[in-house]
């Protein structure tokens, strides 16, 4: 016996029609330190267990209204059930066999010497031992599940507040370009809303998701190029935008990189790509390569962005492309645009992981 088991003594229901042997081995088991009860009937067997918490049952074979095979099935239905030791005079692995996968812990074969009796408290401790082992592991999972579905409703409802919060940021930022004459100014103002909104629409996405750790790019970018072209779309401009996503989910700081990069890229496509005599398409595409890569490309078949020196066209004053490197760094990867016509393509490869 365990040092436990001296100190909290194991109750055992002992069950066995024979009752010269059951009290033999009742006598033997409370030398070892066990607290024993006996039953000598299947159906006394099953009432005493629905009465009292036992911490194991010792099960014999052969009972004439019932085998124990018919009554281990009951034993293991009930609530909290105790680990059955299924105990047989048969040498024959069958019954063995059979017991097991009704659901006994363990089975030991009696002997007209008493040899089991030594093997039989042995056995029980051991499967005592680890039922408790296994109920403290369930119970210890399900107070980790708890906790983790209350820290992800926490976590939820964060997200639902710095959305919200990063919404009426971009409304006032929105109301103050409303009321600036400046055509420069008004356009710095709806930029940064831009940027506001695709920040605010990770967060809106992982509130209304079931799993808060991921972004289901194809909704959150179907989101921010419908904000996009909302804004940037005007009476005098009839570029549109047009999205192409694999089906991908990516963790919250990389999903803020890259609608990031997709609104100033956007942006830039919108003021510089086309003339309004000759307006045009922008496409924002986002791949799978191979396992672990993505690819994400914006487009256009503009005028291009560089001239015959190299430089940028753009007249702006940079702070896009500033942008989009630093969250190109975030991503570990590097801008790559190519200019070789017809239009502009950005283009970047990032691992998803």
């Amino acid at each position: 016996m365990t040092e436990a088991t001296a100190q909290t003594p194991r109750r055992v229901l002992y069950v066995d029609d024979d009752e010269a042997l059951a009290m033999l081995v009742a006598k033997h088991l409370r030398r070892e330190g066990f607290t024993v009860e006996v039953a000598t009937q299947a159906q006394q067997a099953l009432d005493i267990l629905r009465e009292s918490r036992f911490d194991a049952v010792a099960l014999d074979h052969f009972m004439p209204e019932r085998l124990g095979l018919d009554v281990l099935p009951d034993i293991r239905a009930m609530p909290n059930a105790p680990p059955v030791i299924y105990v047989t005079g048969s040498e024959d692995s069958r019954i063995a066999v059979a017991a097991l996968k009704a659901g006994a812990a363990d089975y030991v074969v009696k002997d007209v010497a008493g040899e089991f009796l030594s093997l039989l408290s042995s056995i029980i401790e051991q499967a005592v031992v680890h039922e408790e082992t296994r109920r403290a592991k369930a119970k210890a999972e399900h107070e980790m599940r708890i906790a983790r579905e209350k820290a992800e409703l926490l976590l939820r409802e964060v997200n639902h507040r710095v959305a919200n919060s990063l919404a009426m940021v971009a409304s006032l930022v929105h109301l103050q370009e409303a009321s600036v004459q400046d055509p420069a100014a008004r356009f710095a103002l709806a930029e940064t809303q831009n940027r506001i909104s695709a920040i605010a629409q990770v967060h809106r996405s992982l509130y209304t998701s079931d799993n808060v750790s991921s972004v289901s790019m194809t909704e959150y970018l179907t989101r921010i190029v419908q904000d996009l072209e909302q804004s940037l779309t005007r009476d005098d401009t009839t570029s549109h935008l047009r999205l192409e996503t694999d089906p991908v989910s990516l963790p919250p700081d990389k999903a803020v990189a890259i609608g990031v990069i997709i609104t100033e890229l956007v942006t830039n496509a919108f003021k510089y790509a086309y003339s309004l005599e000759q307006p045009g398409p922008v496409l924002v595409r986002l791949a799978r390569v191979g396992t672990e890569g993505l690819n994400l490309e914006v487009s256009d078949n503009g005028r291009g962005i560089k001239m015959a020196n190299g430089e940028v066209r753009a007249a702006g004053t940079g702070l896009g492309m500033k942008i989009v490197r630093t969250m190109a760094m975030s991503l570990e990867s590097e801008v790559a645009i190519h200019d070789n016509g017809p239009g502009t393509r950005v283009q970047l490869a990032f691992d998803a992981a």
